[in-house]
């Protein structure tokens, strides 16, 4: 067996973000959140320490008509004085890494490994706004979205509903989850352990 296949990944780092428009090249980032846990979903620290954090976006500065339509609320924050800059976002991030995953490290298989679904559009943005993050992550990809392919076409399995708060909290780890809330990014990395869960004891 070569050492590469005896290597477990070290934690996952749950993360999604919402953007200011859905054309990658031309978006920035409104919002980013991330929960780490271990391989087996449990939280690496208190749920307190999960980031939730909305982005800076400058008087003027454009979002598309789906945001402006769709993510009013989270907009109107991201102009506030609670919102933050990108470099903070990049520092707070970093530093949550640096105490719960241990990085930055050099050794490429003691990084945690970037998770959540569709995540090759969060990982896209956040190689472009995100610098310190990057580098503190493997190189590979948990996207939960090849499990949810695979579940229906293979299985032909019913989806995982995240709009159901029951299912969500029959999953999530310790449950807790309120409601429901599509595009608010907390909720829907919540919603991508909960459904790796899910796939865990179905398949």
């Amino acid at each position: 067996m070569s050492k590469d296949k005896q290597i477990k990944s070290s934690a996952y780092v749950w993360f999604d973000a919402e953007f200011t428009s859905l054309e990658l090249d031309q978006a920035r980032l409104l919002q980013v959140a991330v929960i780490v846990t271990d391989t087996h979903l449990k939280r690496l620290g208190p749920e307190e320490a999960d980031l939730n954090l909305c982005i800076r976006l400058e008087e003027g500065e454009a979002v598309s008509p789906w945001v402006a339509e769709n993510l009013p609320k989270l907009v109107a924050q991201c102009r506030t004085a609670e919102a933050v800059t990108l470099e903070e976002a990049d520092r707070q991030i970093a530093a949550l890494l640096d105490q719960y995953c241990g990085t930055p490290c050099d050794e490429m298989a003691a990084r945690p490994v970037l998770s959540g679904n569709s995540v090759h559009n969060d990982w896209f943005l956040m190689r472009k706004f995100l610098p310190q993050f990057g580098r503190r992550l493997h190189y590979r990809l948990l996207d939960i979205s090849t499990l949810k392919i695979q579940w229906q076409d293979w299985k032909g399995g019913e989806p995982f509903d995240k709009e159901s708060v029951e299912q969500l909290n029959q999953y999530f780890p310790g449950g807790g989850i309120d409601a429901a809330n599509a595009h608010d990014a907390l909720f829907d990395i919540k919603a991508s352990i909960a459904e790796l869960a899910f796939y865990r004891a179905k398949l």
